[in-house]
């Protein structure tokens, strides 16, 4: 049995269809990313998951259960971090999780809340009032609030947006230790590289679904087409890179250019963009052949649409 699944759901509001039929599945255990930019859907199919919205075609099950039909049942087993998950400014961090298990009706939480306080390094501060925290420390407690009822599924909507580097290192630190205990995790996301810690991800652009699988496999569908090419240009070339035989597309990133090929070899396109490049009195500091990132996929697969 699949922890969630989609069946050609479709999401409109108003004229915008948000969700266009879109189909995927989350085995229990699993780490899965829902990747994409702003206006891909994400935080809706989060939101239809979650039972706070009626799909308007299809079906979706979480748990083998109707969220919005049974949405009671459905809230005791999915825990929901969202964009703007609030915290009580004016409580204390053991007042903050206490009020959310009492939402849940918990009576004995004691334990899970000490267990989670020890996991996110907070016990020390749990008489600190919540505007009183950084940022990364925000996160955490919103973390454990979600977690405090012990729910089978966690859901995350862009949960590091905004949060310094060293506080996402610490979350995703969390994140590997509650997937070793069996949870199941959906996190939506618009960082590509959050998306490679993933076992799964399903791409999204504009409500549709670009591509299914493990960020292995969609890398290696760009195997060998990829160069990285550094001028002594202040910037990449692009215009004049674009127009060699073989080159189907060229994207700056800082001062290099990545170049994604045709059916050529890596080889064969590094020799023409070079001597393209000097010919026109361009030296060529660096041609290399790039392993693809996701990042790349992403790119190439909304250029075919």
């Amino acid at each position: 049995m699949s922890a969630i699944r989609f069946e050609r759901v479709t999401k409109q509001y108003g004229t915008l269809k948000a969700l266009d039929a879109i189909s995927f599945d989350v085995a229990r255990g699993e780490m899965f990313g829902l990747i994409g930019p702003d206006g891909a859907g994400k935080t809706t199919t989060i939101r239809l998951a979650c039972g706070l919205l009626r799909p308007d075609a299809g079906r979706i099950s979480v748990l083998d259960r109707d969220p919005v039909k049974q949405h009671r049942d459905v809230t005791g087993t999915i825990g929901y971090l969202s964009q703007r998950f609030s915290l009580y400014g004016d409580l204390t961090i053991d007042e903050n999780i206490a009020f959310f298990a009492e939402i849940h009706g918990l009576r004995r939480y004691q334990d899970a809340r000490d267990r989670l306080l020890s996991m996110t390094q907070l016990t020390s501060f749990r008489g600190r009032r919540a505007d009183r925290l950084s940022g990364g420390m925000k996160q955490k407690l919103a973390l454990a609030c979600t977690l405090v009822h012990e729910p089978d599924i966690l859901l995350l909507d862009e949960p590091t947006t905004g949060v310094d580097p060293v506080s996402r290192r610490e979350f995703w630190k969390l994140l590997s230790e509650f997937l070793a205990n069996g949870l199941t995790i959906v996190m939506a996301t618009p960082y590509l590289d959050e998306a490679e810690r993933c076992a799964r991800t399903v791409l999204l652009h504009d409500g549709r679904v670009l591509a299914i699988d493990t960020p292995s496999n969609l890398q290696a569908a760009l195997s060998g087409r990829l160069l990285e090419i550094v001028t002594d240009t202040p910037r990449p070339p692009l215009d004049l890179i674009a127009t060699v035989p073989g080159v189907v597309d060229v994207q700056a990133f800082g001062d290099r250019a990545h170049v994604r090929l045709g059916g050529e070899t890596q080889e064969a396109g590094i020799t023409r963009v070079t001597s393209q490049l000097e010919g026109q009195g361009i030296r060529v500091l660096s041609a290399r052949p790039l392993a693809a990132s996701l990042e790349d996929v992403f790119l190439e697969l909304i250029a075919e649409k």
